[in-house]
């Protein structure tokens, strides 16, 4: 049994993510925006649950999840980060605004998290940070500048601190999930002109001609959270179905 921040859990990857630790039993300490995400706090599991509606955009919550998380359950073994802002504009209509929100939750909150997390999870038998990227990370889209670009750094952000960290023990890895059918990619969606057609479009390019389950994404999460994940350290997993292979 583990104790297991997952940042951005409402929907989609994290709320599958949340939902399998707890089945382990692991507890979860559930943070997110949208007051909806406290459902899964009724869902009845083996695992203890706790939810809090924060704004993890703000500079300061990551270091207040993680003390709260110790105030809970006394340790912290691993700190999953799902939560991520997609917003899509043509290059002459993005603003700087959106773009240093962008930054501030999708690069600059993991980075903060890691930092607040570091001296608790170096005191765990199984420490492990997971960031959610993106194969977008890898694979170009129009539209998705500040999203592309800072899901491309997470990868850096995860090998260097791997390089500092790695001696303590804690494992930081990275998931590249491609299209994952969740409503997370609604605002790639209504940036399409015909939304259903670039659907079929992009899923006629995915080998598996399908997009994937939160719950696939989710089942790596916990492997490398898991004992049999002690030896993957610094490196990134795309889950794609094959997208960025052909």
């Amino acid at each position: 049994m583990g104790n297991v921040i997952v940042a951005g859990g409402a929907t989609g990857i994290g709320r599958a993510a949340v939902r399998g630790f707890r089945a382990r039993g692991d507890n979860v300490l559930l943070v997110d925006h949208r007051a909806q995400a406290a459902d899964l706090a009724a869902e009845v599991a083996p695992g203890r649950i706790r939810f809090v509606q924060r704004d993890l955009a703000e500079a300061a919550a990551p270091a207040e999840i993680v003390a709260l998380a110790l105030e809970t359950f006394g340790s912290l073994d691993t700190v999953l980060i799902t939560a991520a802002l997609m917003l899509s504009a043509s290059l002459a209509d993005w603003t700087s605004d959106m773009w240093d929100r962008s930054v501030a939750l999708n690069l600059r909150m993991p980075f903060l998290f890691a930092q607040a997390a570091a001296e608790p999870l170096a005191r765990s038998g199984n420490p492990s940070i997971i960031f959610i990227s993106s194969t977008g990370a890898i694979r170009g889209h129009a539209g998705m500048s500040a999203y592309q670009a800072t899901k491309a750094a997470l990868p850096a952000l995860c090998r260097s601190l791997t390089a500092e960290l790695g001696p303590s023990g804690i494992r930081i890895n990275t998931l590249l999930p491609g299209w994952i059918d969740t409503p997370f990619n609604d605002p790639f969606w209504s940036y399409q002109r015909d939304p259903d057609e670039r659907r079929r479009q992009i899923e006629n390019q995915i080998p598996l001609r399908r997009q994937g389950d939160p719950e696939e994404v989710a089942s790596m999460a916990l492997f490398l959270a898991s004992p049999a994940g002690r030896y993957i350290a610094g490196t990134s997993i795309v889950i794609d179905g094959g997208y960025t292979a052909v």
